[in-house]
Order: C-alpha cells, then sequence, then structure tokens
C-alpha cells in the first residue's frame, strides 16, 4: 500500500494528526476537502513533507489506505448548530473508495449522534458496505492545543468510541501507534459527548473568569493576584484567566440547535464571553477619557491580534470586533503582530507598523491583545503612553489591567 493513512482535512485538525502520524513513521496521505487554514510554520511544513506526507489531489488514493481519519471543519451553522457540508462532501468522496476491512474515524468536532445518524448513512450508501460489519466506524474526539509544547501527541490520552466493539478496537489500535494511552468510550455517543463537555468546561470556566474581571475592576481589587493566590490550592480549583475575548476552532456548544432544552449555563457563557471585546473597547475609551483625550481621533494601537500566542492563526480572534469597535468611536487603529504580516477588518486593512517601540510611544494608547514571546512588555510599558493589559503579562503596576 502506497499509505497506512489518509488524512481528510489537512488543517487545524488534521495536520497535528499527520505530523504525529509521520513522526510514528506511518506512511500518511492528506486530501485537501477545501480551504483548510493549518497553522504549521514554513520550517514545520518542510519537516513533514521530508518525513514522508504526501498531499494529493486523486480521491481514488483514498480507497488504498488501512485507516481513514475525517477532520474537516465543522464551523458553526446559521441554526447555531455545526455546518455540516464540508464533511457531508467529504464522506461522500470516500464513500465512493471505500473499501472492505477500512477503519474510518471522525475527529471534527460535531453534536452526539453524528456519527452514527449522518456520517455512517453516508458512508454505507456509497459504498455499498455496511458500518460495523464491511468496514471500522469510530468517533476520537480531537485533543489540540497549537502552540502547548507540553502536551504532544504521544503524551495526550485519546478517547475511541466505535460503532461495534471490534470497531473501537480497530481504532484503538490505530491511535495506539501514536499516543502512550488510549481510553475505550462505550460508543460513539459517548466519544462525542466528551468532546461536548471538554470544550463546553474551556468555555464556562473562561466566562466566570472574565466576570470576575469584570467585577474586581468595579471593586478596586486586583484579579490577577486574586487568581495567583487561588491557584496554590492543591484540590478543587484550575486557574483560567481572562481575556478580550475566546477565539480559536473550539466553539460552545449548547445543544439548541438540537430541539433540545439545551445547556443554559454554556448559552450564558457564551453571551458573556461574547461582551468581552466590547468590555475592552468600553475600558480602552474610559482610559483615554481619564487621561484627558478622546476615542474619536485618538490612535490606537493594538498588540498581537490571533487567537492564541506564537501562532499565525486568526481563526475567531476578538481582536477583529476591538478594532472595529474602536475604529465606529473615530479612532485610529493600528497594529503589530510578528505572525500576521497584512490584516484586514471588514474588508478594510488595518495598518501594520514597524518599528514596535517608535509605534507605542506615538500611540495614544496601546492595548495588549495577544502575549507573544517577543513582546518585551517591561520596554513597552516604559515607551507607551498608555497601555491596556488584557492578558495580565505586564510587570505590576508597569500597565492598567483588564
Amino acid at each position: 500500500m502506497p499509505a497506512d493513512l489518509a488524512v481528510i482535512g489537512p488543517g487545524p485538525y488534521g495536520l497535528p494528526l499527520a505530523q504525529a502520524a509521520v513522526a510514528a513513521g506511518i506512511p500518511t496521505i492528506g486530501y485537501r476537502t477545501g480551504p483548510d487554514a493549518g497553522s504549521l510554520s514554513p520550517a514545520e511544513l518542510r519537516r513533514l513533507l521530508s518525513g514522508g506526507f504526501r498531499p494529493i489531489t486523486d480521491p481514488a488514493e483514498l480507497g488504498r489506505v488501512r485507516t481513514a481519519v475525517l477532520c474537516v471543519p465543522t464551523p458553526p451553522g446559521a441554526d447555531g448548530g455545526f455546518d455540516l457540508g464540508r464533511l457531508e462532501a467529504a464522506a461522500r468522496t470516500l464513500a465512493a473508495h471505500l473499501r472492505p476491512h477500512t477503519t474510518v474515524i471522525l475527529e471534527s468536532p460535531v453534536h452526539p449522534g453524528t456519527t452514527e445518524d449522518f456520517l455512517r448513512p453516508l458512508l454505507e450508501e456509497g459504498s455499498g458496505l455496511r458500518a460495523g460489519r464491511d468496514f471500522h466506524l469510530a468517533y476520537s474526539p480531537s485533543r489540540v492545543d497549537p502552540g502547548n509544547r507540553d502536551a504532544t501527541p504521544a503524551t495526550t490520552p485519546r478517547v475511541i468510541g466505535g460503532l461495534t466493539p471490534a470497531c473501537t478496537e480497530s481504532a484503538a489500535a490505530f491511535y495506539g501507534r501514536l499516543t502512550d494511552k488510549v481510553v475505550r468510550a462505550r460508543g460513539t455517543r459517548e466519544a462525542e459527548t466528551v468532546h461536548l463537555l471538554e470544550s463546553n468546561y474551556r468555555h464556562v470556566n473562561i466566562a466566570l473568569v472574565n466576570e470576575m474581571a469584570v467585577l474586581c475592576h468595579d471593586l478596586g481589587v486586583d484579579l490577577w493576584d486574586v487568581v495567583r493566590c487561588a491557584e496554590t490550592k492543591p484540590f478543587g480549583f484550575q486557574a483560567f484567566r481572562p481575556g478580550p475575548g475566546v477565539g480559536g476552532h473550539s466553539v460552545p456548544q449548547d445543544l439548541t440547535a438540537l430541539g433540545g432544552r439545551g445547556l443554559r449555563m454554556v448559552e450564558l457563557a457564551r453571551q458573556v464571553n461574547d461582551r468581552m471585546p466590547g468590555y475592552v473597547v468600553q475600558r480602552a475609551a474610559a482610559l483615554l477619557n481619564e487621561h484627558g483625550k478622546s476615542a474619536r481621533g485618538a490612535r490606537v494601537l493594538l498588540l498581537g491580534v490571533t487567537y492564541k500566542p506564537d501562532l499565525a492563526d486568526l481563526q475567531g480572534t476578538p481582536a477583529r470586533e476591538i478594532a472595529q469597535r474602536l475604529r465606529e468611536l473615530g479612532a485610529a487603529v493600528s497594529y503589530h503582530d510578528p505572525y500576521v504580516p497584512a490584516w484586514s477588518v471588514q474588508d478594510h486593512p488595518v495598518p501594520r507598523v514597524d518599528s514596535l517601540y517608535e509605534a507605542a510611544a506615538d500611540a495614544d494608547l496601546t492595548i495588549l491583545l495577544q502575549q507573544h514571546r517577543t513582546y518585551d512588555l517591561q520596554g513597552l510599558s516604559v515607551k507607551a503612553q498608555l497601555l491596556l493589559d488584557t492578558r495580565g503579562a505586564a510587570p505590576t503596576g508597569a500597565a492598567h489591567r483588564l
């Protein structure tokens, strides 16, 4: 066989899987289903290709692999659920070339029931094969934390839920080549719900600490010191920190789109987190006013516009809404980001500054939105006329914190 693994959708979920597979010595091909935006650096991409990863354009090659993993994007749909259009197209393409004994695994974020009720019929209809009898079908929630050098594929346990026990074991055998630990769920629905719980856990806890940030500012309490002290508790607490909003490829799921009662806490968390860009702009305008300046005509410099530090990924970044709201107030907005050479908001280019210290000294207000490692916050706090730190990264007393 020319390859053991086909990654269908080599984007934010598929590329990390391809990297792990290539590192484990598994011949891997990647089939692109659309404009999959990954976050690999040029050096990482060169290593991936030199390690044996092979992008393909002929879908017939999908029929010559032992394992096919669907990693296509499932962005939020108009109804608040997932848009499964790309997944459907990918499933039909795979089904047309699916051969007996292949293991098919879905990693894309989906609502519980999608693997069995949506993906299975597409594969069976297009291939004439029966899932659980002629080919294996399973779900494994993607556990990707871009930029986290400690959470490697080998040390991150993988959850597997198959349509049948045999499907689970076949998928577990594949992931056992990539990770030190495989966790077997009872079935596909349980595995899908693992992603639901993990994603919502993040959003709900971020919402809690974001609300605490607003409350502590009103009370005159240093939230960052509160979190620093609280995280010393060895049980019952995990530290989360506030920020200007929540970005990334993982979205909160409240299940309302499925016609159920939904998860009220998740919907509330979504509302809280969605308000944070507006709150940052409110704080920015208040700071300018306190220093005798108006937001209208003010020169505002945004530092770090990606959704996560030290990555070039702009997916869901709150910087877009913050820039747009500042513009609506009449501010002249510019930005600096070592990972983003050009940036537009609502099709209007945002000027990029090259000389960071000169730009910070010239700006009426500098807002740190993302804490890239290259930023010398001690130096910036000296140069900037006024610095709003939304990440609690600047030295204590050197900036106004969120």
